[in-house]
């Protein structure tokens, strides 16, 4: 009898250890939320919006009510995937020449963050909304319950919210950095006990009567009357804008890597699709005989992120408003040809798009994006797996708060310029258009088609290089996820590269450099957070830099040992 007994265990131990729910976030208080919903009962998705909520009240640099989100999500039991589009829009007044100033010059993007102008119809609610619909299992209200005490009881202040308050929070309006700031005029030390009891009163309007009371209302009405009001940039906005806002499910966007399919968001995110092209370029590459600690390999790296970024610096843009060419984009012979230009010996001299098929005319223009945003990764007991990247854009957003929360600056992701040598720029400004975005929540199957990896990141365009070095450090190089994000970065957005300061990328500068690359070290704003499938069950990862943890449906949090010089840096 015993040997039975202990053979049915030896047999069932993978599959209750699958069915353990996990939550990774950048924050410890965000994480037990969502696990405290997964105990309840609740999916992954309800996992996943508990997480977003208690994000805002806690780390509200990042992210919060006011901002927008994208979400992936697959369903287990069916197998199939949902993309949530929660990107904010903006307002139907907003023109090509929304940021310019009245002597008729474009507005340089510090210029443009504070204040109305750059406040897009936020997305979020809407979209936890509409992830809700598809695969919630408990009711709305219920969701709300972590981030309401957070707010009303009491949260003690961070560390790493301690110093975006000290370097980030210049352009915040006097009602909240009454918040977060002592008599003396200097924010409160971490370890503070911090309460927001008007945030608290918002969450538990929206969870008593429903996300439509966010958009249509008074609640509208005090948030067009915060932006257009506004003492720097007004905005346009009316009550319209927010009433005809939805989020949008979008196709998910799916590519292949040494046997491994990997799945993101598609447009109005550049972000999946530039991980899929830095992928697929380095294919006939062998990274994983290279190894991590390779110049080459990292120079590799470099040169199909650059090849890449170009190519999203051109044709991406709100597919609702521009034709992107997806399918040209990760055609076998376009990439091929791009994969040609990499040449393992020596670094391109130039760096240009390139034209795939069904391009259309499009000239080249840069939007300075800066470091910002959160992440999240959710699996229940059914196997269901959630990854959101959500954001209010900059540190603090725009500066303007409605209630306790922080109104995003997502618009000044828009190209102020419009018309570049007499083409249009796909991501120009337009009423009613989303703008361009990098953030890529992705889930990666492995050859037996599971789920292998859920991964995304904060920090601006880094997001795109981040999750396309952690897939490699997984698929190439047999990293854990922990380690796989944890590993120091190498970004190069264009011809400059900056390699993370600090990491392994320091021994290699020279030879780097002897590769012709234009390299310098730098530290830099990096978060990410995964959650992997090893044996069957479910391990969590959060980045080192962070504040993050990886929390089991028991409580227990995964050890991550902390960088110290890099937990604080402005990745906000």
């Amino acid at each position: 009898m015993r040997k039975t007994v202990a053979l049915l265990l030896l047999l069932f131990t993978p599959l209750l250890a699958h069915a353990q729910g996990m939550v990774s976030a950048a924050d410890p208080r965000a994480a037990a939320a969502g696990v405290e919903i997964l105990r309840a009962g609740g999916s992954a998705t309800d996992a996943a919006i508990a997480t977003m909520l208690a994000l805002g009240v806690v780390e509200p640099q990042s992210s919060g009510l006011g901002g927008g989100s994208f979400l992936v999500l697959y369903d287990a039991r069916t197998k199939a995937m949902t993309t949530v589009d929660g990107r904010e829009t903006a307002p139907m007044a907003a023109d090509d020449h929304w940021f310019y100033d009245a002597a008729g010059k474009p507005l340089s993007h510090f210029a443009a963050v504070p204040g109305g102008r750059s406040v897009g119809v936020p997305g979020a609610v809407r979209a936890m909304a509409l992830a809700h619909r598809r695969s919630g299992k408990l009711a709305w209200a219920k969701l709300f319950a972590p981030a309401i005490r957070l707010a009303r009881d009491g949260f003690v202040l961070s560390p790493r919210m301690n110093n975006s308050l000290t370097q980030f929070s210049g352009h915040v309006d006097p009602a909240y950095r009454a918040l977060f700031f002592g008599a003396d005029g200097k924010p409160l030390p971490a370890g503070t006990t911090v309460r927001n009891p008007e945030q608290a009163a918002l969450l538990e309007r929206i969870a008593s009567q429903g996300p439509d009371s966010f958009y249509v209302g008074p609640q509208a009405a005090k948030l067009v009357a915060a932006v257009n009001g506004a003492a720097r940039n007004p905005s346009k906005m009316t009550t319209g804008d927010l009433a005809a806002y939805d989020a949008k499910a979008r196709p998910v966007l799916c590519g292949r890597y040494r046997g491994y399919k990997i799945c993101s968001m598609g447009p109005p995110s550049s972000g999946g699709i530039t991980v899929l092209m830095i992928l697929a370029q380095l294919e006939r590459f062998d990274m994983g005989r290279l190894g991590k600690d390779s110049a080459t390999a990292w120079h590799l790296f470099a040169e199909s992120s650059r090849l890449a970024y170009a190519d999203r610096d051109l044709y991406l843009g709100d597919p609702d408003f521009v034709a992107v060419p997806l399918k040209g984009l990760l055609d076998r012979r376009y990439i091929a040809s791009r994969s040609k230009l990499i040449d393992p010996a020596r670094t391109m001299t130039s760096i240009a798009a390139g034209t795939p098929p069904g391009a259309p005319k499009r000239v080249m223009a840069k939007v300075q994006e800066v470091a910002g945003t959160t992440d999240l990764a959710v699996t229940d007991g059914a196997g269901n797996v959630v990854e959101v990247t959500t954001t209010v854009e900059g540190p603090f957003g725009s500066g303007l708060t409605v209630d306790g929360m922080i109104l995003n600056n997502q618009l000044t992701d828009f190209d102020t310029v419009p018309v570049k040598n007499g083409y249009l720029v796909a991501n120009r400004v337009e009423g009613g258009k989303r703008p361009r975005s990098s953030m890529a929540p992705t889930i990666v199957f492995g050859p037996d088609g599971k789920v292998r990896l859920a991964v995304g990141a904060a920090g601006g365009s880094t997001i795109i290089a981040q999750v396309a070095k952690a897939i490699i450090g997984v698929v190439d190089w047999k990293l854990s996820a922990q380690d796989a994000i944890g590993l120091g970065l190498l970004y190069a957005p264009g011809k400059t590269a900056i390699a993370e300061q600090g990491t392994q990328l320091d021994a290699m500068l020279p030879v780097l450099r002897a590769l012709g690359e234009d390299v310098r070290a730098a530290p830099m704003g990096l978060k990410a957070n995964a959650i992997e499938r090893v044996g069957g069950r479910w391990v969590g990862a959060a980045d080192p830099r962070s504040e993050g943890v990886a929390m089991d449906q028991d409580g227990s949090v995964t050890v991550i040992q902390r960088v110290g010089a890099k937990t604080n840096r402005p990745s906000e």
